[in-house]
């Protein structure tokens, strides 16, 4: 029996289950292998980089979902999805960010519709659905926060989190709503060892005339692909590592976001309400048996730390 790598249902005969293509399409019956394998794919990320409105370290590829030929395909233009392939050097990067945007929904973090497809040589890569992009050709106004700070691709680290900050109350709208989901997406960050939230990782969008933080997007598990010695890209207090309860919670969230004391303890009930759900997550996912075991170590690690 397989297991959906969109939704992780079981499926007895297909490779997707029906709710799998149907968050892709509710015209969607079946969807086709993309028609590259892994390598062909960080080739081809590497011949259109100049070309595509995507950029990173990571290879990426700019895709439609064609409804008619059931299959995702390259769009040098007007894409509406980004496919990640396979990492020639770290591992399991697609089963990683696949499962680390779902432990992210779990906690109410604003992600896009996202998932895994399989490849024709049966490797997986990752999509996630451009929430820039609207019918018609349409975009939405996004910008970076290195962009917004004045700062560069080779300069995204940096900064601190106490900037991003300011970059809040600044911009949006309604800075005290945005600043509860920036404390959530900290702590969670933290607890799932994503040591790359760097300046471009974090955008506003203007949507019906609301300045907000953007759907999260590139979360994954670094610490268990990087081994660093580092837990967070943007120092908090002047610290990257040995993060404990008072940088993130007494002094990030009461002291610099002025978060109410009831709605922290709000927010930390979610995610302990989270854990077991995280637990079933993890064990259903595509990562490798020991890339589990060190996924759902640290979070138990990393959740008694926060508790002391």
């Amino acid at each position: 029996m397989n297991r959906c790598p969109i939704t992780y249902e079981l499926c007895e005969e297909q490779k997707y289950s029906k709710k799998g293509l149907q968050a892709l399409s509710r015209y969607l019956t079946n969807l086709r292998d993309f028609p590259f394998t892994a390598k062909e794919q960080i080739q081809l990320a590497t011949q259109l980089a100049s070309k595509l409105s995507i950029q990173g370290v990571q290879p990426k590829l700019s895709v439609i979902l064609s409804i008619k030929q059931e299959k995702f395909e390259i769009a040098e233009k007007g894409g509406t999805f980004i496919l990640k392939p396979p990492h020639p050097t770290y591992e399991e990067l697609p089963q990683n960010e696949d499962l680390t945007m779902k432990l992210a929904k779990e906690v109410f973090i604003d992600i896009p519709l996202h998932g895994m497809i399989y490849n024709i040589d049966g490797t997986l890569s990752y999509f996630i659905k451009r929430f820039d992009r609207l019918p018609r050709k349409r975009k939405l106004a996004v910008e970076d926060f290195s962009q917004l700070l004045g700062y560069s691709r080779e300069t995204k680290y940096e900064s601190s989190m106490e900037k991003v900050i300011t970059v809040i109350e600044k911009h949006c709208t309604f800075p005290s709503l945005e600043m509860v989901k920036l404390f959530r997406l900290v702590i969670f960050n933290f607890l799932v060892g994503n040591e790359d939230m760097h300046l471009k990782n974090f955008s506003l969008i203007n949507q019906q005339n609301k300045i907000q933080l953007s759907p999260a997007y590139d979360l994954l598990n670094t610490t268990i692909v990087l081994k660093s010695s580092e837990e967070i890209a943007l120092p908090i207090r002047g610290k990257k590592s040995k993060l404990n309860r008072f940088d993130l919670i007494d002094y990030f969230g009461q002291e610099r976001l002025h978060l109410p004391e009831g709605i922290i303890n709000q927010e930390l009930a979610r995610f302990e309400e989270a854990l077991n759900q995280w637990t079933k997550l993890i064990a259903n996912s595509f990562l490798s048996q020991d890339l589990k075991t060190r996924y759902e170590h640290l979070i138990q690690q990393r959740w008694q730390r926060l508790k002391s």
